[in-house]
């Protein structure tokens, strides 16, 4: 039995056949053997005709080895012996696209994996027009993954994957389209490159970062040297600016004892305290 309710009627048909047959067993046990043995029979047939399909799937009936009719979801009845379904799940079905060796536009070997997913959308053509419709767009996903790669340039590749997966969804859904399938979606999953070619890209990546940075750090250093320009220029238009500006600097050091304040005496200045000091010790010393 196919299923809980051609359980259920079998054993139904052989209480029947028991509570009808059992007088004419008693009367005649022979012809009551023959007609037991028939009905047990004819109980297992009429049970097995009846067919039960969930809410996902749907039967294609052959009647006599041609196409009949597409039944379920639910209960339905086919003819014993001369009819025959096969069920097919009607829900979206995913599938891995094993890792394939792809040479690129521009020469370079990978190895890309991916998945598709699809659905059966006419269930009747997917079990008339191709063997196994699982195994064929399994391959077929595969062939168009290749084709598809080897148009495109590694940089391409590594940036426009969702691209790449609608132009290898489109090629499949155009010619699976007619098996009676239909493709809502295929997904590349991991890019393989040699190591020697993820080093130079690191190290590219690297120089990259760097040369923003020297010229982030150049423009900074820019903006800083027209801002002391502009201050110096402000601080030589006030006379009195420049010795604010250098007690501010003072009383910002702090008035802890552990800071040493420093301040810097132009050496003109020192001159000309040394030749003050010799006048007034030259005048001191002269006789009166």
């Amino acid at each position: 039995m196919n299923n809980p309710i051609s359980g259920l009627i079998f054993f139904a048909l052989l209480i029947l056949g028991f509570l009808v047959g059992a007088p004419i067993f008693m009367a005649n046990q022979a012809l009551g053997g023959m007609l037991g043995v028939g009905w047990f029979f004819l109980s297992m047939v009429i049970a097995n005709g009846v067919q039960m399909a969930a809410q996902w799937e749907k039967g294609v009936v052959f009647q006599l080895g041609k196409f009949s009719r597409i039944a379920g979801p639910g209960l339905f009845f086919i003819i014993p012996v001369v009819e025959e379904v096969r069920k097919i799940d009607m829900r979206v079905l995913t599938m891995d696209i094993p890792s394939q060796q792809v040479i690129t536009k521009d020469n370079v070997p990978v190895k890309i994996n991916g998945v598709i997913f699809f659905k059966v959308d006419d269930p009747a053509n997917a079990i008339i027009k191709v063997q196994d419709y699982r195994y064929a767009i399994s391959q077929y996903s595969q062939t168009s993954l290749r084709d598809v790669i080897g148009q495109m340039t590694l940089d391409q590749l590594l940036t426009e994957r969702e691209e790449i997966g609608k132009k290898i969804e489109a090629n499949v859904e155009k010619d699976t389209e007619a098996w009676g399938l239909e493709v809502t979606g295929i997904r590349i999953q991991d890019i393989d490159m040699p190591e020697e070619l993820k080093k130079m890209m690191s190290r590219q990546a690297s120089a990259e970062r760097e040369k923003r940075a020297t010229i982030t750090k150049a423009e900074g250093d820019r903006d800083a040297s027209a801002n002391l320009a502009l201050a110096a220029k402000i601080m030589a238009e006030s006379p009195g600016a420049m010795q604010l500006r250098t007690l501010q600097t003072i009383d910002g050091l702090g008035p802890t004892a552990s800071n040493t304040v420093v301040l810097a005496v132009p050496i003109n200045i020192m001159d000309i305290l040394d030749q003050t000091s010799a006048f007034l010790k030259t005048k001191t010393n002269k006789p009166t």
